[in-house]
């Protein structure tokens, strides 16, 4: 018997409502079989408690090269690392 599983949708593009809410695109799915599309929808304040549940989640670890600009490590002109 195949798992459920809910993954992010392909576009993976969150947005923003009118009501300052964010929303993410989900997938639900059965073994390879597609079921449904559904939106998660976040409080600006249940985001905010995600982002830092993530950072904290991934800290420590290097992010992939395909990971989002806001992983990879910012380098200032100028300045020594070290």
């Amino acid at each position: 018997m195949a798992d459920w599983q809910i993954n992010h949708a392909p576009e993976w593009k969150v947005r923003r409502l009118d009501d300052g809410s964010l929303t993410l695109p989900l997938q639900i799915s059965r073994g390879d079989q597609l079921l449904g599309a559904s939106e998660l929808r976040l409080s600006p304040t249940a985001a905010e408690h995600l982002h830092a549940a993530l950072c904290y989640a991934l800290d420590g670890q290097s992010p992939p090269t395909v990971a989002p600009e806001c992983r990879k490590p910012i380098r200032y002109p100028g300045r020594r690392s070290g």
